[in-house]
């Protein structure tokens, strides 16, 4: 891409309405646009992001023999009455509205209830199990705060995976297996290193959940965390019991500030119950199908990734999300342009991605808009690399450089 033909431009200001860091940056790096409080547009250079972070997911989805659908936004009033929660005192996010015929529907929160009415086309006997289907899906709920930027948001995009299967034996061993993916996947994306299995409650799902928690300055969670043993407790749920059943010493643990990226929960067989979902075993007797339930928040990964990994300059990305792989600055002379073309061809002949800066502004102007855009790699080619053919290669976290020539870097970025 180069960068004079991308439409949006970086702002040296953000909304004066707009609280939270992830969105003031990623508005003045032009990623996304505010429609109204708690909903966002992705524009190029956001939507680069939000897909990057998906085919990882999606990566470790089919490891898992995971089969990606889409289901509707709208949902029917009587399938969530059925379960008890169509009711805004048992669910209080919920966008309703009425059809032209006068029927009521709901805005799509969560999925659980429709797949697994779905289901029962598809399952009848044992030999139909198990069942893995996940979607990437734009939730849309009724939420009171949304001054978290794109963390908490009306209108969103989701992850939800739901997993079917016959005992609580094979759902323990998907449960397990689902978390060691969930594990690789914010390992993938950069923030391994800060996020956390957590035990919390079930809210509006079940009793209790695991939640993955990321430490941010700016959290709306509290947790207790054994670095050494990768695990922690929600401040909500912290109690001797069950510090005793996970092995914890409540003196041992860390106090942190966090916001949740993911959450797994477990149906057991209650929804299939609610909603006659059962199959018939090995001896022909009908049994329950059990359920489990597993969420990543997209656009709130992303916007968590922008707050954990931000300096004073801009946003750092990790290089698996980044929108590009390199950010490419001419500066200087007309004969750099040239030369900077020549790179820019080579290296997306290549089949790296380049956004290229061609644009006719000064270097003090391309360089503050790089960090503030926070592609991890800058080539700058300015008058040494002319008379020297080497490209100066600068780290955007760290500010180092360093000189390779294009066979080098070439060489370094498909290694």
């Amino acid at each position: 891409m180069r960068q004079s033909k991308l439409f949006t431009k970086t702002r040296r200001e953000a909304p004066k309405d707009e609280e939270a860091k992830n969105a003031k940056l990623l508005i003045r790096g032009g990623f996304i646009h505010k429609e109204l409080a708690g909903v966002y547009s992705y524009l190029p250079l956001g939507l680069r992001v939000l897909e990057k972070i998906k085919n990882i997911i999606r990566e470790e989805m089919n490891a898992l023999d995971g089969q990606e659908i889409i289901m509707t936004a709208l949902q029917r009033k009587e399938l969530w009455q059925e379960t008890d929660r169509w009711d805004d005192e048992k669910v209080d996010v919920w966008f309703k509205s009425q059809l032209k015929n006068g029927a009521e529907v709901g805005f799509g929160w969560s999925h659980e209830e429709p797949i697994t009415d779905m289901m029962k086309n598809h399952i009848a006997s044992y030999r139909d199990l198990p069942i893995f289907v996940y979607q990437f899906q734009t939730k849309l709920r009724n939420e009171l705060r949304t001054k978290s930027g794109i963390i908490r948001g009306r209108e969103f995009v989701m992850k939800d995976m739901y997993t079917y299967v016959t005992d609580e034996t094979e759902h323990k061993r998907i449960y397990d297996a689902i978390t060691a993916s969930y594990v690789n996947i914010f390992n993938r994306i950069g923030l391994g290193d800060r996020t956390f299995l957590t035990f919390a409650s079930g809210g509006a799902f079940t009793r209790f959940s695991h939640e993955f928690q990321t430490i941010i300055d700016t959290g709306e969670d509290t947790i207790y965390l054994d670095r050494e043993k990768k695990i922690a407790v929600n401040k909500e749920v912290l109690n001797d019991e069950v510090l005793k059943e996970l092995g914890l010493v409540r003196g041992a643990l860390e106090e942190a500030t966090t916001a949740e990226v993911g959450n797994i929960f477990s149906f057991g067989g209650s929804k299939s119950k609610q909603l006659g979902l059962y199959f018939k075993d090995e001896k022909g007797e009908s049994k329950p199908v059990i359920l489990g339930s597993y969420g990543i928040g997209i656009t709130r990964l992303m916007g968590v990734t922008v707050e954990a990994l931000s300096d004073e300059k801009g946003i750092v990305w990790p290089k698996e999300i980044s929108p590009f792989q390199v950010h490419l600055l001419a500066l200087g002379p007309s004969n750099g342009l040239s030369y900077a073309d020549e790179v820019y061809k080579t290296l997306t002949s290549r089949g790296i991605e380049v956004l290229y800066d061609d644009r006719d502004l000064r270097a003090g102007e391309k360089f503050a808009d790089a960090d503030l855009i926070g592609i991890p790699m800058h080539i700058v080619i300015g008058e040494k690399a002319l008379a020297s053919k080497k490209l100066e290669i600068k780290d955007r976290a760290s500010g180092e450089s360093k000189e390779l020539t294009l066979e080098q870097l070439i060489k370094e970025l498909e290694s």
